[in-house]
């Protein structure tokens, strides 16, 4: 098998050359240095490098810390019918498994963002779309990293993700039908409207008081389930579990990943601006 060459998150300042972010680099801090932070490039309140020591970083094993920032994007498919596709990360990844995200993953040479999207899209769900097909628009910019804070551990991996909207002239329905995800990397699929994201992201990573759920939130949802055969199968899961919180400290929990609620809660606001 190939081995992919990894794409990086290089960073210049005052026009300078680009150069190679390190991988302990605070990309978000770069951004707000330099005048860009706004809601279109955001990280975790308990982002790890907002808080890891010069004596931590330097104690990083050396194949951590040659790493880089790797590039990545993610994929909001939203049917015509407004809702969004969410797939469970598999139990058996090493980096958030049996968290709840988008379709996605890293950015190969020579492709676009939207090609890569669409490319992982198929290699996650079997949805095929013909980029012609699709209307793509460019959410936000999330600083990734595992584990998600220090914690619960040294990071171990540094990610730039791009969340893209893809307007889609199918029904969830219509896109279901053609859902053959890959059970080595989806243990579970979802579609989501936006009286349940409000409900998700209301659930703030980070914060001890859960506060009010919103009004009108179902108390379960349809999950459609994989099998380790790649078989589907329909049940019904609490949605109290899409409103866990990530956990500060010992093992993580199903949930919605943080990086996917900031996603979750650009997509309302595009919602609010159609209306």
């Amino acid at each position: 098998m190939e081995k992919v060459r990894r794409i990086l998150v290089h960073l210049s300042r005052d026009k300078g050359v680009p150069q190679c972010a390190s991988f302990v680099q605070s990309i978000t801090g770069h951004f707000a240095r330099n005048c860009l932070d706004d809601d279109h490039v955001k990280r975790a309140q308990f982002c790890p490098f907002k808080y890891l020591t010069e004596t931590e970083a330097a104690s990083l094993p050396d194949e951590i810390l040659n790493r880089g920032v790797d590039v990545g994007v993610a994929i909001l498919l939203q049917s015509s019918n407004q809702k969004v596709l969410l797939t469970r990360r598999a139990a058996s990844l090493r980096i958030f498994p049996n968290v709840w995200v988008p379709p996605g993953g890293h950015v190969e040479l020579d492709e676009t963002l939207l090609d890569a999207g669409l490319r992982e899209l198929k290699e996650e769900t079997g949805l095929e779309l013909d980029p012609n097909d699709v209307a793509s628009q460019l959410l936000g910019l999330w600083e990734s990293v595992y584990p998600p804070m220090l914690s619960r551990g040294p990071p171990k991996r540094h990610h730039i993700v791009t969340y893209m909207l893809l307007h889609c002239s199918l029904s969830h329905l219509q896109l279901q039908e053609s859902l053959k995800p890959e059970p080595a990397e989806v243990s579970g699929c979802l579609w989501v409207d936006a009286n349940l994201v409000k409900a998700i992201v209301a659930a703030v990573d980070g914060e001890e008081d859960p506060g009010p759920m919103p009004t009108n939130t179902p108390q379960s949802v349809s999950v459609m389930e994989v099998s380790p055969m790649g078989e589907l199968s329909e049940s019904a899961m609490s949605v109290s579990v899409l409103c866990n919180r990530a956990p500060a400290h010992g093992e993580d929990v199903e949930r919605v990943s943080t990086g996917t609620k900031y996603a979750l809660e650009l997509w309302l606001k595009t919602l609010q601006s159609q209306g």
